[in-house]
This record gives C-alpha cells, sequence and structure tokens, in this order.
C-alpha cells in the first residue's frame, strides 16, 4: 500500500470515527425527546413496565387531547403568547438594538466605562436581585401582572446589547457617513441603513428571547398567583402537582407527557424552519471586536 493510500484510509476513519461520534451525540440527545413523545401515548401499565415499552401498544392519540382540555391551556397559551412572549421579544429587540447602536457607532463621554459596567452587570446573578426586585414591583402594585417580566425588557438586555454591537462593529463606517452626507439623521441611519443590516442578528435575538418567554419558570412563579393568569410552564407544573383528579378527568403520568410535547412541539418546529437565519446571525456576531 502507498503512502496516498494510507492517508486516504486514515482520512476515511477519521471521519467514519467523527460520523459515529455525531450519530451518538445526535441519538443521546433524540432519546428524551422520543421517550417523552412515545409516554405520551401510553397508558399508566406501559409507561411504568421493566423493561421498558419504547413502542407504545397500543398507542392513544386522544391523550393528547384529554390533557390538553384537562385544563385552562387555552388560556395559559394566549397568556405566553399574547402577554408574555410577543411584548417582551418586541421591547428587548428594539431596545438592545437602539442601545448597541449607541455603543458602536456613536462617540460620546463615558462611553467605553458605561459599556463595561452594562457588561458586568451580566455577572450578577438573577437570584441576587430577585428579592429587591419583588419589592420594588410589589409597590408599584404590579403583582399578578405580567409587567414586572415585561417592562424590564423595553431597558435592554447587557447580553444582546454586546451581541449586537459587535455586529454593528462588522458593518462598513463609510455607510452610515454617506447617509450623513446625504442629510440624514441619526435615528434615520439607525432606522433605514442600520436595522436592515442586522436583520440575521435581530432574528437571533428575537428567537432565544421569543423561547425565554416561552419555557420561562421562575419570575412568572414569583410574580404570578392567580391560574387565570399562568403562562403554560406553570400551566404544566400544575397539571403535574395534580396528578389524580382534574375535574372529570382522571389524570395521569402519560397526560403530564402529552401536554410537555405539545408545548415543545413549537419551539422544535420554529428552530428547524429559523436555524439558516439563526446560524447566519451566530456566525456573524463578533466579526470585529
Amino acid at each position: 500500500m502507498n503512502e496516498s493510500s494510507v492517508r486516504s484510509l486514515k482520512q476515511w476513519l477519521t471521519r467514519a470515527l467523527l460520523y459515529a461520534i455525531l450519530v451518538i451525540l445526535a441519538v443521546s440527545y433524540f432519546l428524551p425527546f422520543y421517550w417523552m413523545f412515545s409516554s405520551a401515548l401510553k397508558d399508566d401499565a406501559q409507561v411504568f413496565r421493566v423493561p421498558p415499552v419504547w413502542i407504545p401498544n397500543p398507542a392513544l392519540w386522544r391523550n393528547f387531547y384529554d390533557a390538553w382540555t384537562a385544563d385552562i391551556f387555552n388560556r395559559y397559551l394566549f397568556n405566553t403568547i399574547f402577554l408574555y412572549a410577543i411584548p417582551l421579544t418586541i421591547g428587548v429587540t428594539l431596545s438592545s438594538a437602539f442601545i448597541a447602536y449607541g455603543f458602536a457607532r456613536l462617540q460620546w463621554p463615558g462611553r467605553n466605562a458605561l459599556f463595561a459596567i452594562c457588561i458586568a452587570t451580566m455577572m450578577v446573578p438573577y437570584q441576587v436581585t430577585l428579592v429587591p426586585l419583588f419589592v420594588n414591583f410589589k409597590y408599584l402594585g404590579w403583582l399578578n401582572t405580567y409587567l414586572p417580566m415585561v417592562v424590564p425588557g423595553y431597558f435592554g438586555s447587557a447580553y444582546y446589547i454586546f451581541m449586537l454591537r459587535q455586529f454593528y462593529l462588522g458593518v462598513p463606517v463609510e455607510l452610515s457617513d454617506a447617509a450623513r452626507i446625504d442629510g440624514c439623521s441619526e435615528v434615520g441611519i439607525f432606522w433605514r441603513i442600520m436595522l436592515p443590516l442586522i436583520k440575521p442578528a435581530l432574528a437571533v435575538v428575537a428567537l432565544f428571547t421569543f423561547m425565554y418567554a416561552w419555557n420561562e419558570y421562575l419570575e412568572p412563579l414569583v410574580y404570578l398567583n392567580q391560574q387565570e393568569l399562568f403562562p403554560l410552564a406553570l400551566g404544566i407544573n400544575n397539571l403535574r402537582a395534580n396528578i389524580g383528579q382534574i375535574g372529570n378527568v382522571k389524570f395521569a403520568y402519560p397526560y403530564l407527557m402529552a401536554a410537555s410535547t405539545l408545548v415543545t412541539l413549537p419551539i422544535i418546529i420554529a428552530f428547524f424552519f429559523t436555524q439558516r437565519t439563526f446560524i447566519e446571525g451566530i456566525s456573524l456576531t463578533g466579526i470585529k471586536g
């Protein structure tokens, strides 16, 4: 066997090993989702059988309908989308883009120092500020509303400000200079030139923020105590806490898995449809430091 053949064999073995590792990792990540989905189609006897039942027989598709109607999940879905996720996504995306533009493209005294302070806030654990924030929002009368979870988003997010600033730094300065020569204001430059150019990064911020709001559990648990105001995360926890009987429906473990599957599925679908924009936005942020 000549040298080129040996080199080709080594490359083939290396690639085969790499693909084998990727397949194993993919299966390990997919397995919990499959177990959740398959458990949603079982009855209690199949769920707790040893050895485990990987393919439900029979498959009880009605579990999805029964789980969704066992509680006020339509209300939870409305709260999550229209009272929490969409308002927070709009606020975080626009405010972070505007603040990042000021840090990246405008020259003003103390800019770098204030940016350093902004980044330093990411090192403060949320648990440290949770109690003071709760007291402040209590005095404002915002408890049992979504205001404590949505309004802070309209003041920007330090992580997204940093990410968008890196993206702005990768945009040629000549574009802004040309617009200023044509008489465009800074707000016009931001709105008409910069925002269209950073659409991939904005899509990443919007997707991350929406996913955060969709899955968030701690903040609604702290600020909300009325069931009709719960988001989906607290709705699922309400099901888990009431295993047994909810209304006229006998609630069991497969119902919990069915509800969890229905709540998880939209995020998975959204990621598959937006993964190209998502990957593009992640790869382009940080081009220039």
